[in-house]
């Protein structure tokens, strides 16, 4: 049985979100709807999610002495990873204290806050299909990684072999989010603004890359897959899937999704094998009894009835957006759900899209025109997440619209999504 307290009383259920950007937003609204009291982290103030907590926090994250100060002093019963730039030792040190619960487990949250680790456990471990893969440290790695010459190792993942990954080939810091660093190479003369590219996105300072052999895959999705607690007495956690979600990336940054993706029925089930085999993993606990309970963002390549491994976030993703106006109960409010040890339901209510609206211009305080025009057309809705400073390619809102009940086709949503994100006009204020 899961009992729940009252926000700001002794008996309050207290969840802490580090990181508080517009995805984790959601997540609060969704737990605060069930009762609970929040608390919102992040590196700087006024984050969209600190707009709508009960309480707001401003630290660095990814320092180990703030971050244990900060658990200590709030004492929350959940602590949700919102994003990857986090002292997970800390977080690792903590849980197996006993001090607090880490969503979806620390153990998930080290490895998914950089691509190696996550890589390694899908391909080495887990032993799921790739693209081809090498790490590289330097510029000459990088090369030598993609020609096949060098230190001699072979590709890991994929097919194997002693070759170089070659061209086309995809580089990425292995810490960085929403596509920061990424870049396809299509030949030489482009491996070191590659380079720079990517130590310019990532994360930490002077960082690795990953380079990755290029699929040619007919589309992408993100298989939201939930970790929850059973309905039935005696089941304990169930695994649950959305519909697939398709998606467009422009330098590795989503730009619109939609839901469901059309799938082959063998191409369906070999992706949901792939996201329970690493969702299983991932949601082992510290003493490696079941646990991990929470939505996890998959990431797949798919080829006819093909299915490639790409990468996983133990969070919402942002492609699923869409899930606002798609599903019963969004990615937001199954993770809340799941977090809490409450029922879930994963049904598609009817299909939809998301397009996303940018800044547009580099300023604080941005203020938007047309969204009267845009909430004109039928069966839309607008998000805007409260970003206290604008840039020209930052992520400010996004545009949703609805698909008829009954129906999978994507196509008309997708086109009013566009239209209703190009109505949208921010402007310097």
């Amino acid at each position: 049985m899961t009992t729940l307290g009252t926000p700001l009383s002794s008996s309050a259920t207290k969840v802490m979100l580090l990181g508080s950007g517009e995805l984790g937003k959601e997540v609060l609204i969704a737990l605060q709807r069930l009762g609970v009291e929040t608390i919102a982290v992040d590196r700087y103030d006024n984050a969209p999610g600190q707009q709508v907590a009960h309480h707001a926090r401003t630290i660095t994250m990814s320092d180990p002495a703030q971050l244990k100060a900060l658990i200590e002093a709030e004492q929350p019963d959940w602590v949700v990873p919102e994003i990857e730039a986090i002292a997970t030792p800390t977080l690792e040190a903590l849980e197996a204290a006993g001090t607090v619960r880490v969503v979806p487990t620390a153990r998930a949250a080290r490895l998914t806050m950089d691509r190696e680790g996550i890589r390694r456990l899908a391909a080495e471990t887990l032993k799921l299909p790739t693209s081809p893969y090498r790490f590289c440290d330097s510029l000459a790695e990088l090369q030598a990684a993609i020609d096949g010459h060098g230190n001699g190792e072979g590709l890991e993942g994929g097919e194997g072999g002693v070759g170089g990954v070659g061209y086309p080939c995809i580089v990425k810091p292995v810490m960085s989010s929403s596509g920061k660093g990424q870049s396809k190479i299509d030949g030489p003369a482009a491996v070191a603004k590659a380079w720079d590219y990517a130590m310019a996105g990532g994360r930490v300072q002077g960082g690795r890359v990953i380079v990755e052999g290029f699929i040619d895959f007919d589309y992408e999705i993100t298989l939201l897959t939930v970790r929850a607690q059973s309905p039935e007495k005696g089941m304990g956690i169930q695994t649950y899937f959305c519909e697939p979600i398709g998606h467009v990336q422009v330098n590795g940054d989503y730009v619109e999704s939609w839901q469901p993706q059309r799938m082959t029925p063998k191409a369906l089930a070999a992706a949901q094998h792939v996201a329970k085999t690493v969702t299983d993993n991932l949601g082992q606990g510290v003493d490696g009894q079941p646990g991990g309970m929470g939505l996890y963002g998959v990431e797949l390549f798919v080829k006819g009835d093909n299915v490639w491994f790409s990468e996983v976030s133990p969070r919402p993703h942002d492609t699923g957006l869409v899930t606002l106006c798609t599903q019963n109960q969004s990615e937001f409010e199954l993770h809340a759900r799941a977090i809490l040890g409450l029922p879930v339901d994963t049904r598609l209510r009817n299909p939809g899209a998301s397009a996303v609206i940018y800044g547009g211009v580099d300023a604080a305080g941005i203020s938007f025109d047309g969204i009267d025009e845009a909430l004109a057309l039928p069966d839309t809705d607008i998000r805007l997440f409260g970003k206290p400073e604008s840039f020209v390619k930052r992520r400010m809102g996004v545009a949703l619209a609805r698909g008829s009940a009954g129906s999978t086709e994507t196509d008309s949503a997708r086109a009013t999504a566009k239209l209703a994100a190009s109505k949208v006009k921010p402007r310097a204020a």
